[in-house]
């Protein structure tokens, strides 16, 4: 029987050794393609520690499978024969090497699956095993819904997991969800642990000096890089999360604070979102450490949560709605992002404090880009294509497949609440409970209507007002607008021309 020779290209997000298109290549016969290209790189601005991140882990990775014994063709990016894109270059390597077959793991974006989809060659598509859910999966539990809630898709994945759960099928401790106990800002005197920190070896070095040269015109710095780019750092700093952050993580995980970037928070769906560490290892390491007694349940709950419910869901509603979901706009929002999004110049401190990092570290917790930069470009009425791009440019940890959901749905409510069942939105009020942020501003965020009020404040209920005729019908939004409704006319009145005030600071392009 003939040997069938292959060709598995591998991307830069799937870096993991139990890939399934990986599995049963013949060492010696068998070539895994990887290539850099300016395409993925460039098609937004990523942030330049995300190119970093990405280039230095796909050398190490393709280090490590030659290691293991697997032929490796690898592109690097200034290769003068690279084309510059994948379908490009995996249809330039099929016809050097004429493989009987060509493998690829499901892509983490419509956009290059759709391309290689197209690119002629015949490829042999495998499910990305590295999820819980796969697109099937979920395309049957949404089918004949015509609103999706994620709780019920966590329980569903709670089940079939065995995650948490008692001997007869019952969620532990009584409730599927502890979320009402995860919402405590931060106490004086509670310190967060002291991040991780990784040294650039000679290859993320030399990735380095390349981004320098190559992407000098991109938003964010790039020498703060600390991010870790094999499987070993991976695992190190899982491991310090473990021991000394997730203890702290329920009881914290959405609480703000003015410098301290990380929090209780792990630092880790980078390393997760291209492959270095393992979902369901993750699940189980934090599991035991609830059976062991060393966190307590809102805080094993809440991290399993965010894996298995809210990033498969996310991941679901992406591959099920693409690509139509990506044009979403249900609020008719135009209005294009402030500059201060790419800088950080603003005098609104929670922003300042937000962006800042970004720029910094790539990276923001979930309820900064929420509750923060999210609430004000949905309270501004931003293009949401706008808002979406900038998401997946400045975070290290952005693929499509996981940001464009988080973005244009929980964030701005643009799929008319197909993903979340109401807007985010809030006033400055929430952000002074969860931070320190409003005590070195600017602004007062007591103030709704006056000069240096907080412009979280008026914009929140001018959103609400200009949009009542959608959101009036809500029904998590009816105490809001009896709120609204119960206020004078004359406060009403205030609260708008300040909201339009400050639209129009925007529109004219001055920062707030």
């Amino acid at each position: 029987m003939k040997t069938v020779n292959r060709l598995c290209l591998v991307l830069g997000d799937q870096l993991s050794f139990d890939l399934a298109s990986l599995q049963g290549l013949d060492r010696e016969r068998d070539t895994v393609l990887m290539v850099e290209v300016m395409e993925e790189a460039s098609h937004v601005p990523h942030h330049p520690q995300k190119i970093v991140l990405v280039f230095s882990a796909m050398r190490h990775f393709a280090q490590a499978l030659q290691e293991q014994g697997f032929q490796v063709q690898y592109v690097r990016l200034d290769d003068p024969h690279n084309t510059g894109a994948v379908p490009s270059e995996l249809q330039r390597w099929h016809a050097l090497l004429k493989p009987d077959e060509l493998h690829l793991t499901e892509c983490g974006d419509w956009r290059l699956e759709h391309s290689l989809r197209d690119c002629g060659l015949p490829i042999h598509w495998h499910s990305d095993s590295r999820f819980l859910c796969t697109r099937a999966e979920f395309a049957d539990w949404a089918a004949g819904k015509k609103q999706l809630r994620m709780e019920y898709f966590y329980r569903e994945m709670r089940r079939k997991s065995r995650l948490l759960l008692n001997g007869d099928g019952t969620p532990v401790g009584g409730a599927w969800n502890f979320d009402a106990d995860n919402r405590k800002s931060l106490p004086k005197g509670v310190k967060p642990p002291y991040p991780l920190n990784f040294s650039a070896d000679p290859v993320t070095q030399q990735v380095l000096a390349l981004v320098r040269e190559r992407f000098a015109s991109h938003y964010g710095a790039v020498d703060d890089f600390n991010y870790p780019v094999t499987h070993a750092d991976a695992q190190a700093l899982w491991q310090y999360f473990l021991d000394f952050g997730l203890a702290g993580f329920g009881d914290y995980q959405d609480a703000m604070a003015s410098d301290e970037p990380f929090l209780f928070h792990a630092r880790i769906s980078a390393a997760l979102n291209i492959g270095l560490l393992d979902l369901r290892q993750l699940c189980n390491d934090v599991e035991s450490a609830y059976w062991a007694g060393s966190v307590a349940l809102n805080a094993a709950e809440g991290f399993i949560r965010q894996l298995i419910g809210w990033r498969e869901y996310v991941r679901g509603v992406y591959w099920l709605k693409m690509p139509d979901y990506a044009e979403g706009n249900s609020f008719g929002n135009t209005r294009p992002l402030p500059e201060f999004y790419w800088t950080g110049e603003t005098q609104m401190n929670c922003m300042r404090q937000a962006i800042g990092q970004s720029l910094k570290h790539a990276y923001a917790h979930h309820i900064q880009r929420l509750m923060v930069t999210g609430n004000f470009a949905l309270l501004a009425g931003i293009a949401p294509s706008e808002i979406c791009e900038w998401y997946l440019a400045i975070y290290m940890d952005a693929f499509d497949w996981v940001e464009l959901p988080n973005t244009l749905g929980m964030v701005m409510h643009a799929d008319g609440g197909y993903l979340g069942s109401k807007p985010y939105c809030a006033s400055g009020q929430y952000i002074k409970r969860m931070s320190d942020y409003c005590r070195d501003c600017a602004y007062k965020v007591s103030e709704s209507t006056t000069d240096n009020a907080c412009p979280f404040n008026s914009l929140y209920w001018h959103f609400l007002m200009r949009h009542g005729n959608l959101l009036r019908s809500n029904q998590r939004m009816g105490m809001l607008y009896k709120n609204l409704d119960r206020m004078p006319e004359a406060k009403q009145q205030a609260l708008w021309q300040r909201g339009q005030m400050l639209l129009d600071t925007l529109d004219n392009g001055q920062s707030l």
